[in-house]
């Protein structure tokens, strides 16, 4: 788990995340969702240690680590994964050379049991026969799955994803958000994906922070998002008419349930 307190961070005087306070659970897929400028990469970055916030507290698992010294920082950071936006694999190294790259950093590992975690993480993310290619020879959606294995193999208690499907194609999007979703709950990981796109919100958003203007405006899941009143919540959410349309129908299938649901109380009496 990861708790924020009355985060508060400034750039040249200018206000980025105003009070925010947020918990984020383990096995479940916490997102960060707002339009550009919205401040919720400035916030993801507080919380992983890119930006040291001006105000607040950020805990893991009731550890302040706000208030750690560098050394407990260090020892920290080797329980987080990071999926970067581009992936940021090296083009000069392998699948392999980029997956094995944090054991190679952290551990003290044997090289064959270094290449036998990798070898788990890449079948784990159906990249089985991928060892020996470069990243200039696979496609956008393996990319990111090679991502996701180097931001696991370490096993960590908590991953970070910016913006996992930028680049892609709907269909490979959701093989990454599910993915995402699986290895979140088999690893018992606390994860928190900063996005916009509004596929992955109603796919695995088990939580769900809207920040506005470096407020947050509204949270809860994906099955209460589209029933909430928060007027730029759904501006921004209901921006298309095909998200209307989805609303629209949603809401016409849950008067249809409660109707049914009274019916059958009626019978029953």
């Amino acid at each position: 788990m990861i708790e924020i307190r009355n985060i508060h961070k400034s750039f040249n005087e200018k206000t980025v995340i105003d009070d925010v306070s947020a918990t984020f659970e383990a096995a479940k897929c916490n997102l960060i969702i707002g339009a550009s400028g919205s401040g919720k990469t400035v916030l993801m970055k507080c919380i992983v240690g890119l930006f040291e916030p001006d105000n607040g507290d950020i805990l893991y698992n009731n550890e302040n680590f706000t208030k750690m010294p560098e050394s407990g920082r260090k020892e920290l950071r080797q329980k987080i994964g990071m999926l970067f936006q581009g992936s940021a694999l090296f083009d000069s190294m392998t699948v392999e050379q980029n997956v094995m790259f944090p054991l190679d950093m952290f551990t003290k590992l044997s090289t064959s049991q270094k290449q036998k975690k990798v070898n788990e993480v890449l079948e784990r993310v159906n990249l089985k026969d991928a060892n020996k290619k470069f990243p200039s020879e696979i496609s956008g959606g393996m990319k990111k799955r090679v991502g996701i294995a180097r931001a696991i193999v370490l096993n960590p208690q908590y991953l970070f994803c910016d913006e996992p499907n930028s680049g892609l194609d709907p269909k490979t999007s959701l093989v990454i958000d599910r993915l995402i979703k699986e290895i979140t709950t088999e690893f018992n990981m606390t994860t928190i994906v900063n996005t916009h796109d509004m596929n992955s919100v109603m796919e695995i958003g088990d939580k769900i922070i809207f920040m506005y203007q470096g407020k947050k405006e509204w949270e809860g899941s994906n099955q209460d998002i589209i029933f909430s009143k928060n007027d730029n919540l759904n501006n921004f959410i209901f921006a298309s008419e095909f998200l209307q349309d989805a609303k629209d129908m949603r809401m016409l299938e849950l008067k249809g349930k409660i109707k049914e649901n009274r019916n059958m109380d009626d019978l029953t009496q």
